[in-house]
């Protein structure tokens, strides 16, 4: 295993780049100063148009480097050769990080963790959230779960780009890992007894929130500290996970 400072350093820059694609995300990428971009990438077979025209444009005024790829290199790159209309941008996420980052870089926290959230919107809905109010992080599994795409960028309005987020290959490993350092974990349940408001929140708090129709998963339920609910009036069971992440980021 190569573990000289420079392939270290090259592991840790490449860690934080996330490539999307489609023509329109790209574009708002390219115009938005605050986001950082590494390199942008082209399909030789793309026909000449006023919008890849300002693409080369915007991406030469910020010196981004541009590279031009066959149509199946580009497909490569963005992994999606049926909606990437020919177009890829490999963004910097200042914000990406692993536990062991975070752990070191702060005293006390907020975060939520999700285990199994599979629709985009929700989670770029939960990032704004999350960005707006009280919470330090998202732990996001690489796994079983929506991951950060066009769709993800356009739902959080760009606030994406501000949130730390923690991304982990083994949500149980990681929960486990963070317990032994001293954080609480609060599973969100509707078979639950006590209201999340009654709670008092230790300096190192973790929220778990579950899948869309599942809930929370029974292997992530048995490192539970305390199993919460949202009280519901009207017998309504259940609230969409994006607006419970909502409540308890303005906790």
């Amino acid at each position: 295993m190569n573990d000289s400072p420079d392939y270290l350093a090259k592991k840790a820059f490449f860690d934080k780049v996330l490539t999307i694609y489609g023509r329109n995300a790209v574009m708002e990428a390219l115009e938005d100063h605050a986001v950082t971009i590494h390199k942008l990438h082209l399909s030789k077979s793309n026909k000449e148009s006023d919008q890849l025209r300002k693409m080369e444009q915007l991406a030469s005024q910020r010196g981004i480097e541009i590279r031009y790829h066959d149509k199946a290199s580009l497909s490569r790159i963005s992994k999606n050769a049926k909606q990437d209309q020919g177009v890829a941008l490999d963004i910097v996420f200042e914000h990406f990080g692993d536990e062991e980052e975070f752990i070191q870089t702060h005293d006390s926290y907020r975060i939520i963790a999700l285990d199994g959230v599979t629709n985009p919107q929700n989670l770029g809905m939960i990032i704004r959230s999350a960005a707006a109010g009280n919470i330090d992080a998202i732990l996001l599994p690489t796994k079983g779960a929506a991951q950060i795409s066009p769709l993800v960028i356009k739902a959080s309005a760009g606030t994406l780009f501000k949130m730390p987020i923690i991304k982990t290959s083994n949500l149980k490993k990681t929960l486990e890992h963070l317990r032994t350092k001293g954080a609480k974990l609060y599973t969100l349940s509707s078979y639950a007894k006590e209201s999340y408001k009654d709670m008092h929140y230790t300096n190192k708090t973790i929220f778990v929130l579950g899948n869309e129709s599942e809930g929370v998963s029974k292997e992530i339920e048995t490192l539970s500290d305390k199993s919460i609910l949202i009280p519901m009036n009207r017998d309504v069971e259940s609230l969409n996970v994006a607006v419970t992440a909502s409540l308890l980021a303005f906790l």
